[in-house]
């Protein structure tokens, strides 16, 4: 009858389990962190459609840099 050697790991299959281990436990802090950034961010959008509506409405905070830019005469930047 042969010995089960099933539970005798040699020192390199143990390394790689061990790398593989390392592998997976930051794959699942990935996981979690990906997690929490897409709950916030879902978070916010439901918050969003708390609000209502007119303030959706409102003019674009970004409008002083939209608008073109008036250039004085005698200036070299026309």
């Amino acid at each position: 009858m042969m010995p089960n050697d099933y539970f005798d790991e040699s020192r390199q299959t143990s390394l790689a389990f061990w790398g593989l281990g390392q592998m997976l436990k930051g794959a699942g802090y990935a996981a979690a962190f990906l997690l929490a950034v897409g709950l916030f961010i879902w978070a916010l959008y439901l918050i969003g459609l708390l609000l209502p509506e007119e303030s959706r409405q409102t003019p674009s905070p970004y409008g002083a840099l939209e608008t073109p830019a008036l250039v004085a005469e005698g200036h070299g930047l026309a």
